[in-house]
């Protein structure tokens, strides 16, 4: 599969547009027209001094892992639902130990009760692929991780593929390039759990030595930095937080050609599922509907077929990333 145009993409989600005018009769509009916004339109950086750069007047950002720092950036304001996404290229070679993290977040607002919405990309030992992983908080629920883990069937460190996340007031979305590959579903058990506070967009590049590769087996190896992590097509397609009245109520459900995608995208690519992890949650957390598929997994929430591609050695229990 190949990554999307802008356009294209922008017209894959006119279904489930995120802002609706206030007059609008209840039938989704198609995103905001125009290009993504630059660095300095839409962005502001967090950390990290010289290791952000931005290229091509400001539309592509690179921020890099040293042994100094790592670095990070994020959008100038809030936003409640929306779609938001990115076309990043990973840093290659040996990898393991480095996170680059593109999700959305108010903890700087809620210290205790914050939202998020997580792509963690996790890096590997040489010769071994990125691992991507996706996560939801609501309200402070940092207690109840609610990871999931998947292979990719591309090479994200040898051209840009997009990622995004789509959210509304009842669904959240995670997508790469054109396919769906998670949907969260707001029901009445998760209450407070899903996300429901205006967020901010963030990008970071961090060392993550202690967990990312083998649950901390394999650290960072400066002697392979600087790694960089390329960014492009920023695009906040959301409702600004205070700014206009939005439709909340989007409660279109996915067309069946996408839904048939994610479903064969997780039943081949998916490697850590925390519904079936029953060492970790020995009830699942109420919105997981657990049902035949859940033989494909370990007591560990591992995937069956992944654990027998990396070897016994290598698995982990409680859910810590064991996927080298």
């Amino acid at each position: 599969m190949a990554a999307a145009s802008f356009p294209a993409f922008l017209a894959f989600f006119v279904a489930a547009a995120a802002c609706l005018s206030p007059a609008a009769t209840g039938e989704p509009l198609p995103p905001a027209p125009g290009t993504p916004l630059s660095f300095g339109e839409g962005y502001r950086q967090l950390f990290g001094d010289s290791n952000l750069a931005l290229h091509g007047d400001g539309t592509r950002v690179h921020i890099t892992l040293d042994e100094r720092t790592g670095a990070g950036f994020a959008s100038q304001g809030a936003y409640l639902h929306g779609l938001f996404s990115a076309r990043i290229k990973l840093p290659a070679d040996h990898t393991a130990g480095v996170v680059v993290a593109f999700y959305m977040s108010n903890g700087d607002v809620y210290e205790r009760t914050h939202d998020e919405l997580d792509f963690e990309f996790l890096g590997n030992v040489r010769g071994r692929e990125w691992r991507v992983q996706t996560n939801v908080y609501g309200n402070g629920s940092t207690a109840a991780g609610r990871e999931e883990r998947y292979g990719l069937w591309f090479d994200p460190t040898e051209d840009f593929h997009r990622y995004a996340i789509l959210w509304t007031r009842n669904r959240i979305i995670f997508y790469v390039d054109e396919t769906p590959i998670r949907e969260v579903v707001r029901t009445e058990s998760m209450g407070a759990q899903f996300p429901s506070k205006p967020m901010s967009l963030y990008a970071t590049i961090w060392d993550g030595s202690s967990w990312a590769t083998s649950g901390g087996r394999y650290k960072v190896d400066y002697k392979y930095a600087p790694y960089v992590a390329e960014f492009a097509d920023l695009a906040l397609r959301g409702c600004a937080a205070g700014r206009r009245p939005c439709n909340e109520d989007l409660a279109a459900a996915m067309p069946p050609a996408q839904r048939s995608a994610m479903e064969a995208f997780r039943a081949r690519y998916m490697t850590y599922g925390y519904c079936y992890d029953r060492l970790r949650y020995p009830a699942p957390l109420p919105e997981c509907s657990v049902g035949p598929e859940a033989a494909a997994f370990l007591p560990s929430g591992d995937a069956m077929a992944a654990s027998r591609r990396r070897g016994r050695r290598h698995r982990t229990r409680g859910g810590a990333d064991s996927a080298v």
